[in-house]
């Protein structure tokens, strides 16, 4: 390890480029990584914060935002199963809204019974009773410039009719370009001018002494020209969707792996040049007897070193800098474990890095030293 570092030191501006190299690919990493985390996490995020264990759609629907409505008999059906303990309505549509100074932009409105969930971004009861009107709407504050409201509560316009801004929320910003809002079911059709009794979701609450599966099964059988699927698997869908189908999580990835690429390409010629310049010095030490496992292990340590020095250097930039990320996309999300996580995959590349460097030390002849 001492004679690693000093072959390292030895040239410290080579030295340099080969640890900002690493410390680029970790810090493109990362941060791809947690723009497809969040990107991950909103397209589902509204589907994952409901209570209900069962989701019924339209046949083909792919993601949350692109729902169609369903006949009311489907959920007088649906709540006639056995198992089946509640039901409720969710409802989704891109909407006109106009501003309090009179501008006009599209937003995404959603609509929810109160017993969707109590992370479900929709006034419940007690709220709408006591603290909130009838017309009472919710955006998050991260859209709070595209809402364009400077007091609460604010009157605006939905569809042309009248609508009140009422509270800001969080963790629910907009990843469609568009910013969502939320109020109750009652008011999203009255703004969406659909008929009291349509639902584009229709969520189920079953019954703990019945399998969801169960249940599950028993739904599709009597209602076959609809997609019952547990949560668990419309987010899955829907994150599918968003990732594959669309190609916008399949870009960021891209952008991950070319990262990690881009810093291989960096460390392997590095360390190659530093090995072609120290050669002489490796022939030498296989002249006086050192085994090729011992010179192998130098190259090695070389190539970790930079790993590891480069891979503090980059989660220490990344890290502040996805936390400034955060106000300008507010659904970008860094799991506890994904800074850590890349520090594996940096030391693999390095060490992928000096496999041919390592080549070139093990079959130099040890004779050179005497001819050089």
């Amino acid at each position: 390890m001492k004679l690693a570092l000093q072959n390292i030191l030895h040239d410290r501006g080579r030295f340099s480029v080969t640890v900002l190299g690493v410390s680029f690919a970790v810090f493109l990493m990362v941060f791809q990584g947690s723009l497809l985390s969040g990107f991950l996490q909103a397209a589902s995020r509204l589907i994952d914060a409901s209570d209900s264990d069962i989701w019924i759609t339209a046949r083909g629907v792919q993601a949350f935002e692109f729902g169609t409505a369903l006949e009311s008999r489907v959920r007088e059906m649906a709540a006639g199963v056995p198992g089946v303990m509640d039901t409720s309505r969710v409802c989704m549509a891109f909407a006109v809204y106009r501003t309090p100074i009179g501008k006009q932009q599209v937003v995404a409105l959603v609509g929810a019974d109160p017993g969707v969930g109590r992370r479900f971004p929709v006034p419940n009861r007690l709220e709408s009773a006591a603290e909130m009107s009838p017309d009472a709407v919710l955006y998050d504050v991260s859209d709070r410039k595209q809402i364009e409201v400077n007091t609460l509560p604010s009157e605006v316009e939905i569809n042309r009719h009248r609508a009140s801004i009422e509270r800001e929320i969080q963790g629910y910003g907009a990843f469609l370009g568009v910013p969502f809002l939320f109020t109750s079911y009652r008011n999203a059709i009255r703004y969406m001018d659909s008929g009291p009794d349509q639902a584009m979701y229709i969520l189920l609450r079953i019954d703990k002494a019945y399998p969801v599966s169960q249940v599950q099964q028993s739904l599709k059988q009597r209602l076959p020209e609809v997609d019952v699927l547990t949560q668990d698997e419309f987010a899955h869908k829907s994150r599918m969707y968003w990732t594959i189908k669309t190609g916008a999580g399949g870009a960021i990835l891209t952008a991950a792996v070319l990262g990690f690429l881009i810093g291989l390409v960096v460390v392997s010629q590095t360390i190659y040049a530093n090995t072609m310049e120290n050669i002489e010095e490796y022939a030498t030490l296989k002249a006086l007897g050192a085994s090729q496992s011992f010179v192998a292990r130098i190259v090695l340590s070389q190539a970790l070193i930079c790993g590891a020095i480069g891979s503090v250097l980059g989660l220490l930039a990344v890290i502040p800098s996805i936390s400034y990320a955060k106000s300008l996309i507010p659904w970008i999300h860094a799991p506890w474990w994904l800074p850590g996580a890349m520090v594996v995959p940096s030391l693999a590349m390095c060490s992928l890095a000096s496999i041919v460097s390592v080549r070139s030390a093990l079959t130099v002849e040890p004779g050179r030293v005497f001819r050089a």
